[in-house]
């Protein structure tokens, strides 16, 4: 046991020296890894802190550099400011020496011309103003006669020269420009192949023809006239829908009222391409291209609208181009003349939906649609209902003149005609339930269409009376007027 005990202290003995010295081998390979590591990142550190060294110390050279820079713009600048100060005080100091100067030879001459007047003064025996007043007095006597025949000489030889000369410029506008005058009727004639297919314009009991007045607004006279049928209304707009309508319908053949309905309403939307075109034409005939498409359309309206039987639109090109020749003959502003002679009746394009005059709806619309002032103001006192306000007013009211003085341009009876139909039309559209209603037979009749559901068969009478007394009482006319109410109400249903 005691041997046994002893081998193994001794073995015992022996691993914990081996173990010890493994221990002591692994710790010191440690302490020098440890100790190469910091000594490589105190290496790297040096290196880190010598590089930001030389990089701040780059950057401290850059900004003393800059500052060096602006330190000598600032000085260069002080330079100049005090060469500009010194200049400004030696021309100060000049100025302020030739304004004394001044002052001494003004109170010089302020001193000799007081001794001149107390000369003149003891000379004469009079004050400064007496003596003034008399020399103005002889000079005036002396010469007043040769004075006034002078100056009435002027006057004529001026006045007979601005007349010559005005004489001059307006003949030579007008050979410029010289347009033949065609007076607008109220009445178109539609061609017809045979006279047979009158009957069916007709149609059964007059059942085709009153569809189409209805529709139109138009007096269709069918009479013994061959081959031809008469349509009579005093709007140009719906004659010529009406027109187009029965041109179409006698090519078709197929006349009844279903088909007139569908033919009408084709022809008012070919109606109204017309206008669109008619005002892009007169917009392309003048060269103005800067109008908004709106008012291209209320242009085109006027080809359908007269004034005293003048066609209104060829009475717009007219001015326009007159007013034009008449700028460039004198020097005015062409451009604002031609256009204001363009619009300056635009307002007659919706005189009868809007109130007020035509020249105020005029320039509500170009103020609307962003015309230039100085078009507004040359074309709003054609008629001087406002104050002429540039030489272009001027002209556009002279050129207006001109086409409407023109032998032929205008018929006044025509005018008064067809104002008379729109009034009478307007009596009977105030009434409530109306929907439409068509003056025909020259005035002598008028045709109210009202609306069904609102007015029954009773009512009607009443509404026909009361328009009547109201068209007798507020409107002056020849002869009597035939009121004429129609209440249709038609019901459609479909078998499916």
């Amino acid at each position: 046991m005691l041997v046994g005990t002893a081998l193994g202290y001794l073995a015992r003995q022996s691993i914990a020296k081996r173990d010890h010295k493994a221990l002591e081998t692994k710790v010191q390979k440690r302490l020098d890894y440890a100790k190469k590591r910091s000594s490589e990142i105190i290496s790297e550190a040096k290196e880190k802190y010598a590089e930001m060294i030389e990089q701040a110390k780059k950057e401290t050279e850059e900004k003393n550099e800059e500052l060096f820079k602006r330190e000598k713009f600032i000085l260069k600048r002080e330079n100049a400011v005090d060469k500009k100060f010194a200049d400004y005080e030696k021309k100060e100091k000049s100025f302020n020496q030739k304004v004394k100067r001044l002052r001494e030879l003004k109170e010089e001459v302020d001193e000799m011309k007081k001794k001149a007047e107390e000369e003149i003064s003891k000379i004469a025996g009079l004050s400064k103003e007496e003596a003034k007043e008399e020399f103005y007095r002889r000079l005036e006597k002396e010469n007043e006669m040769e004075v006034m025949e002078r100056m009435n000489k002027l006057e004529r030889e001026g006045e007979e020269k601005y007349l010559t000369r005005a004489k001059e410029i307006l003949s030579s506008v007008i050979q410029k420009y010289s347009t033949s005058q065609v007076e607008d009727l109220t009445t178109t004639n539609v061609s017809l192949p045979d006279d047979e297919i009158k009957g069916r314009i007709i149609g059964k009991e007059g059942r085709n023809i009153k569809t189409l007045e209805k529709l139109t607004g138009v007096e269709i006279v069918v009479d013994d006239t061959p081959e031809t049928v008469v349509l009579s209304s005093f709007d140009p707009i719906r004659r010529q829908i009406a027109k187009i309508a029965l041109e179409k319908l006698i090519f078709d053949g197929r006349i009844q009222p279903a088909r007139i309905e569908e033919v009408v309403e084709k022809a008012e939307e070919e109606i109204s391409d017309q206008i669109k075109k008619s005002g892009e034409e007169a917009v392309y005939e003048t060269s103005i291209v800067d109008l908004d498409p709106k008012v291209v359309n209320l242009l085109g309206r006027l080809k359908f609208r007269s004034s005293y039987g003048q066609n209104v639109l060829s009475h717009s090109l007219e001015v326009c181009f007159l007013a034009e020749a008449l700028a460039a003959e004198i020097g005015a502003n062409t451009s604002v003349c031609k256009k204001a002679g363009l619009l300056h009746d635009i307002g007659k394009a919706l005189d009868h939906q809007v109130e007020g005059s035509h020249v105020d709806i005029g320039m509500r619309v170009l103020e609307k649609f962003g015309v230039e002032k100085e078009v507004i103001d040359a074309m709003k006192s054609h008629h001087e209902e406002h104050p002429f306000e540039s030489i272009e007013a001027v002209i556009v009211q002279t050129a207006d003149a001109i086409s409407g003085a023109r032998p032929g341009a205008r018929k006044d009876t025509l005018e008064n005609y067809l104002k008379r139909l729109g009034e009478l039309e307007e009596v009977a559209n105030s009434t409530a339930g109306v929907e439409k209603s068509y003056a025909i037979q020259a005035g002598r009749e008028i045709r109210i269409f009202v609306k069904p559901d609102e007015v029954g068969d009773l009512e009607a009478k009443k509404m026909a009376r009361e328009i009547a007394s109201k068209i007798q009482s507020e409107l002056k006319y020849p002869g009597e007027i035939k009121v004429t109410l129609i209440r249709e109400q038609r019901i459609i249903d479909y078998a499916r």
